[in-house]
């Protein structure tokens, strides 16, 4: 009884050792200029959002803004802190404006499909080493941005169907990144249309259609045809 008690005390104390060992993330914390970049987000008809009830990293969606795209939405992220998940789904982004992406190295989600974004965009996301998922559906990428990824180790998901990537390509990235899954969608080719069969002609169709026969004209009667005898004269009397 007593070796038992002894050796869950020891136990318990470990687990507080090692727990006490681990350092707890530091608390998200705005700062004013934080606070306003928020404010102004919101004016622009984007959503920035707690990611849960006792989590104050921030999920930053543009999918809201209809009218015309600036620099301005992407400026205002390099003032928020413990900005995690970005989505930026369908909005005109270019190459030149992911540069204001480098300083977001606590992202682990984004969002870049049916964007404007080309192979040379992708080099300035090689400082986001956290990220693990990246959506790049639709774009105008291929082969040569996938290097651009390869220091990304902590990848899990990336989607590239309907861009210029091919399997060799998604299988080089892999071999630098063995744990991502890339997912270059399935290609549904439509199945050549049958040709509907003519339907065919009964064979009563295909007769000719006979000809109709003369009506014979009524032959005459036998009688008819005689001709009539001449009247013998009578016989003169002696």
């Amino acid at each position: 009884m007593y070796k038992l008690t002894s050796i869950a005390l020891l136990c318990g104390l470990t687990v507080g050792l090692i727990a006490a060992d681990t350092p707890t993330p530091p608390p998200v914390v705005q700062s004013e200029a934080g606070k306003k970049s928020l404010a102004r987000i919101a004016q622009l008809g984007g959503l920035a959002l707690e990611v849960a009830q006792n989590d104050k990293h921030l999920e930053v969606s543009y999918l809201q803004i209809d009218g015309k795209w600036t620099d301005e939405p992407l400026v205002l992220l390099k003032d928020l802190k413990g900005v995690v998940h970005l989505n930026l789904r369908g909005q005109p982004v270019t190459d030149t404006q992911l540069v204001q992406l480098k300083p977001l190295t606590e992202l682990t989600h984004l969002h870049l499909e049916k964007t404007k974004i080309t192979d040379k965009g992708l080099e300035n996301l090689k400082g986001l080493i956290n990220l693990e998922y990246l959506n790049l559906y639709g774009t105008a990428i291929g082969d040569a941005g996938l290097a651009n990824l390869e220091g990304l180790k902590k990848l899990k998901k990336l989607y590239v169907w309907d861009t210029k990537v091919t399997p060799a390509g998604a299988a080089k990235l892999k071999k630098a990144i063995p744990s991502v899954d890339v997912n270059l969608g399935i290609e549904d080719k439509p199945e050549p249309k049958k040709e509907e069969k003519k339907p065919e002609t009964k064979k009563e169709d295909k007769k000719k259609p006979e000809t109709k026969k003369e009506d014979k004209k009524p032959e005459p009667k036998k009688d008819d045809k005689k001709k009539p005898e001449p009247k013998k004269d009578d016989k003169k009397k002696s």
